[in-house]
């Protein structure tokens, strides 16, 4: 990088189980011809996003340039987590080509790009772009935000009840922030239920935007890298429901962190998530399973009562072979036991 020359940045967000780590395996095994860094900012104790990439770390994007920042987001730690960071992987040699930003599912994208306004870096990097990740069946079914109309119609009939809910927001802002998005999970949807997704997030969006659709995160490498769009200098044409004093406040959401016992079989585990789910209103499980007789290790991600399961890789020889889950949910609605009992038995 000379001196007149800035790293590019791409910041990936997306809701919680959009397909973002998906998209980055991808990016980082077909690079085109980039070297490229990863940072993924977790929310929890596990940094399960982050061990994933590493697994499948290739010469272009080697395991030390993929870095994680765990229990904080990034906008909210800048000097202590997010400045070093960045420092530290610019004077990598050989210096990344391009660095890729795995936010939080439940990350507010806008002040992430306020904080590209740091003196410390502000002359060394630029946001290439803000790729937002949207599923598509789950957007199709307006699982993330009320009804437009009807939240408008009960605000005219009552300005002191407020229908938005936390998630409704997120969402909002991930799409506004956006320059470009990628409508995943659609081998899962239904045409019609793809363009009623499309249409929605037309409709929630401050600006005309791109709405790409996307199969297990197989996009070209073009297409999402080289945008060209210095989001950082752009802020004020991305709205956001929390502008103002108090940018955002994630005490809406909680996680807790659960160990596991041995399965006989995945079917076990699943039924059990996709029980969690629909009784104690859990939005996010992700995490690893150890399963009897069988020397990998077992991957499981879930959205709701949606889960998904493969087995990524064979336990190391010294590795402490146990199972652990991270379990999200909004604050109200996780309780300890309550999950305990339902992923345990």
């Amino acid at each position: 990088m000379s001196d007149y020359e800035k790293l590019p940045v791409t910041v990936i967000t997306g809701f919680l189980g959009s397909g973002k780590t998906t998209l980055i395996r991808h990016l980082m095994q077909n690079p085109g011809g980039k070297r490229l860094a990863v940072v993924v900012n977790e929310f929890g104790d596990v940094g399960v996003d982050g061990d994933i990439l590493k697994s499948c770390a290739i010469p272009e994007c080697p395991a030390e340039n993929i870095m994680e920042l765990a229990n904080g987001c990034i906008c909210c730690t800048v000097a202590d987590d997010f400045i070093p960071t960045i420092e530290a992987l610019i004077k990598l040699d050989p210096q990344p080509q391009h660095i890729i930003i795995e936010t939080s599912g439940l990350a507010l994208p806008k002040p992430l790009l306020k904080a590209f306004d740091w003196p410390e870096i502000r002359s060394k990097i630029t946001v290439d772009g803000v790729v937002a990740l949207a599923d598509a069946e789950a957007v199709a079914s307006g699982r993330f935000a009320p009804d437009v109309a009807a939240v408008d119609a009960q605000r005219e009939a009552d300005d002191s009840i407020n229908h938005e809910t936390p998630l409704s927001e997120v969402f909002d802002d991930q799409m506004s922030c956006a320059d470009l998005v990628l409508l995943t999970k659609c081998d899962l949807t239904a045409e019609n239920e793809i363009e009623k997704a499309k249409n929605f997030i037309s409709s929630r969006s401050p600006r005309s935007l791109p709405v790409i659709d996307v199969v297990e995160g197989k996009i070209d490498p073009r297409v999402v890298l080289g945008l060209e769009a210095a989001a950082e200098d752009d802020i004020d044409a991305r709205p956001s429901h929390h502008d103002g004093p108090h940018d955002h406040d994630h005490e809406d959401f909680d996680s807790i962190v659960v160990d596991l016992s041995e399965f006989e079989k995945p079917e076990d585990l699943v039924k059990r998530i996709e029980g969690l789910a629909i009784r104690q209103n859990i939005l996010r499980v992700k995490g690893f399973a150890v399963v009897r007789s069988k020397p990998m290790r077992l991957l499981v991600q879930a959205v709701g009562a949606r889960v998904r399961w493969q087995y990524d890789r064979a336990w190391g020889a010294n590795e402490d072979k146990k199972g652990r889950l991270v379990v999200i949910a909004e604050h109200d609605n996780i309780v300890r036991s309550s999950v305990e009992a339902e992923l345990l038995g």
